[in-house]
């Protein structure tokens, strides 16, 4: 972290050289060439505030915050695909602007090692930085730093008591933003700390709305029925129906999408690589709309339940599948 600071000081003149020319050359041909591609993910993530969808009242909140240049340590939860990363990203942006982003905002993510130790390092170090500088634009710049921890749920008990009392002594120079989809899985003393905003799943009005802006703007032809599905498989989860409409897209190569492509590509079977979860849910659907009595469902529904919770938790998907479909073929056989 001391290197990273450090190198912010390096000065960014170009070097005398005796050969202008040729360095002029050099910086036009890198111009030219492509830009590497970028998850659509990435490239329509908001860019500020007012751009998240479907979560007013976070962003009223956040609004008011950030007129006064101040904010409390937050902690966002709710389903995956709702804005709560892309919101306070957006939010930093605001807060210090391009050129200051960088250096006042730490982010750590669930590929990151946050155990204890790392709180006690990393984090700890981070935040006891001063902050100077001011913007380039002219407007203020808050005092403090922000730290992102995303998925927080996942940090062990130990590294969050620990994150406890780093908030507490840092309280002055920064600000934190804990992430995650489970807000029981966070421990009191830092939940109490923190002013805690619900996201809620985008409505499929929303959904379609986005997805449509996006698919105009990269010339993708989608059928009414293909955007439809496509809202309906990604169950609220705006990153999920993004990246299939992205992979669909590269499927058939400048034709139209259609249902039956979604299908393709959010299909449910484990031996194609698809996810053992996908087809849980999937499968609950049509079991509650099946013509099996309420016996055969909450048994079938019961062990659909079970298995969720086996898969969240690590356990092998191929057993977890064989173990369901065992359960189904018994309730089935009975009507036969």
């Amino acid at each position: 972290m001391q290197a990273f600071l450090k190198g912010t000081s390096i000065s960014t003149k170009p070097p005398l050289t005796k050969d202008r020319g040729v360095a002029a050359t050099a910086g036009s041909s890198g111009e030219n060439k492509k830009a590497k591609p970028v998850p659509w993910v990435e490239k329509y993530r908001p860019k500020c505030v007012d751009e998240v969808a479907f979560q007013e009242e976070v962003v009223a909140v956040l609004k008011k915050s950030l007129e006064g240049a101040d904010l409390p340590n937050l902690l966002f939860y709710g389903p995956p695909g709702t804005g709560k990363t892309s919101t306070i990203l957006a939010a930093a942006r605001e807060l210090f602007g391009p050129e200051l982003f960088r250096l006042r905002v730490l982010e750590l993510n669930a590929s990151d090692e946050r155990g204890i130790q790392v709180v006690r390092e990393k984090v700890k170090n981070f935040a006891q930085l001063t902050v100077s500088g001011s913007r380039s634009d002219g407007k203020p710049c808050p005092p403090f730093k922000i730290v992102i921890l995303d998925e927080a749920d996942s940090m062990t008990s130990a590294a969050q008591a620990a994150l406890r009392r780093t908030m507490e002594k840092e309280s002055k120079t920064t600000r934190f933003c804990l992430i995650c989809n489970y807000v029981s899985r966070i421990i009191e003393p830092l939940t109490s700390r923190c002013s805690k905003f619900r996201f809620k799943p985008l409505s499929d009005k929303i959904q379609q709305q986005r997805l449509l802006d996006i698919a105009k703007k990269e010339n993708v032809k989608i059928s009414d029925e293909g955007i439809a599905y496509l809202v309906k498989v990604s169950e609220g989860d705006l990153r999920k129906a993004i990246t299939f409409l992205q992979s669909a897209t590269r499927l058939t190569g400048g034709k139209e999408i259609t249902e039956k492509v979604i299908t393709d590509i959010a299909g449910d079977l484990i031996d194609e690589g698809h996810a053992a979860t996908q087809l849980v849910n999937q499968l609950h659907d049509v079991v509650v709309e099946n013509n099996l009595s309420d016996k055969q469902k909450s048994i079938i529904t019961e062990k659909l339940a079970e298995v969720d919770k086996c898969l969240a938790d690590g356990a092998d998907e191929h057993l977890q599948l064989i173990s369901l479909c065992a359960t189904v073929m018994q309730q089935l056989s009975q009507n036969c």
